[in-house]
């Protein structure tokens, strides 16, 4: 049963709940991130079900692997940054972006101006948090001069471009193959393979997500619809498997085990095998397979979907971001209380990006519009046939 409200709401409500949504995912899964189910369980004495704290408490600043590094408290991780980051791109450029935009805009961003960093408790360069894969776009890109169509060849295969692409999806609203086609060309600088493949297929599921009358059936079949290789492959498997379940805590194993022949990381997500994160056309990144497997076993309800993501554990704060950002864009609510939460612990306006992005999809758009007249016009002269517009 879809829960009420999905599938409904403006551009602007669908761009604020996808936004909106991925920080609060984030925040929530970062707490217990690189654990399992179990491990979770026995922390939290049951599950997670809200905003918690750090998993060593008080010792998180020294605490290994984490140190130095404030997960939890509703503190957004870089997942939320690199996202609010390429929102900030889509303002400075104010029309569509490729993989140039992020060598001139991006990198630049990430390189110069100190923010304040959640994790960190501090300003500085978002640099200075960013994953080892993230760091790649300015070794790449600002050192090494690559053409950035082809920077992302090279770079660990995983989730990194994938989990700051809502904002593409979002200003593709409601075309999902636009999504995929623009999500590929600007994750080129930063990934490859399944890695890059998944960025394009997440950009499609947000934009799926605004089409009115929206449901997680139709997300997942635009999903199907431009996904390739292994990557489809995998979405189809899990999203199989979570049509079976309605509620996430039995979903939790099957999904794993749905996802496993197509994950390199392995069974123990902190000890990856020496196959691991290598480019193959078999396999594909975890993170968005069991999103969309948990959008499909909560019926697109904001709350179950990012709660079953926290709980799967793993890389749970991108897996949560991402279910999180294809629910909001689904039209279902964010819970206020976390929004406020998170937004608060994490010294953020988290409506900020929102409005700033939705004006300019509006002005995209137009220009979009106007492109496109332009060619009809061009295209009925050169046929001789009356221009439709």
């Amino acid at each position: 049963m879809t829960p009420k409200g999905v599938g409904t709401g403006s551009l602007d409500e669908r761009i604020t709940g996808a936004l909106v949504g991925a920080a609060v995912g984030d925040a929530l899964g970062g707490p217990v991130e690189g654990y399992s189910p179990d491990q979770i369980a026995e922390r939290h004495r049951g599950r997670v079900h809200g905003v918690v704290g750090p998993w060593n408490g008080d010792d998180w600043p020294t605490a290994r692997p984490i140190a130095p590094y404030h997960k939890g408290d509703g503190h957004v991780t870089d997942d939320t940054l690199m996202t609010h980051a390429l929102v900030r791109v889509y303002a400075g450029v104010r029309d569509h972006l490729d993989a140039y935009s992020v060598a001139t805009h991006l990198v630049p961003d990430l390189m110069t101006t100190p923010r304040w960093i959640p994790e960190l408790e501090a300003e500085a360069l978002p640099l200075q948090r960013i994953f080892l894969a993230e760091k790649w776009l300015v070794a790449r890109l600002h050192y090494g001069h690559v053409d950035p169509r082809e920077a992302g060849s090279g770079n660990i295969v995983n989730c990194g471009a994938a989990m700051y692409m809502a904002p593409v999806g979002l200003v593709n609203a409601a075309n999902p193959a636009g999504a995929y086609a623009e999500a590929l060309d600007v994750s080129g600088a930063h990934q490859s393979s399944y890695g890059r493949e998944a960025a394009g297929v997440f950009a499609a599921a947000v934009a799926a997500a605004c089409a009115p009358g929206a449901t997680p059936d139709s997300v997942v079949a635009a999903c199907l619809s431009l996904a390739k290789d292994g990557t489809r492959d995998a979405v189809e498997a899990v999203c199989e498997v979570a049509s079976r379940y309605t509620d996430f805590e039995s979903a939790l194993v099957p999904l794993r085990r749905a996802v496993a022949p197509y994950d390199t990381v392995g069974p123990d997500y902190r000890a990856p095998s020496l196959g691991a994160r290598r480019p193959s056309r078999l396999h594909s990144i975890e993170e968005l397979p069991v999103a969309l497997g948990m959008l499909i076993v909560s019926g697109g309800d904001f709350r179950h979907a990012v709660l079953g993501s926290v709980n799967y554990g793993r890389d749970c704060d991108s897996i949560a971001t991402m279910a999180g950002a294809v629910a909001g864009a689904l039209g279902s609510t964010v819970p206020h209380d976390w929004a406020k939460t998170v937004a608060e612990a994490s010294r953020l306006d988290l409506d900020a990006p929102a409005r700033t992005l939705t004006e300019v999809t509006r002005e995209i758009f137009a220009r979009d519009v106007e492109r496109r007249r332009a060619h009809e016009a061009a295209y009925a002269t050169l046929t001789g046939t009356p221009c439709s517009g």
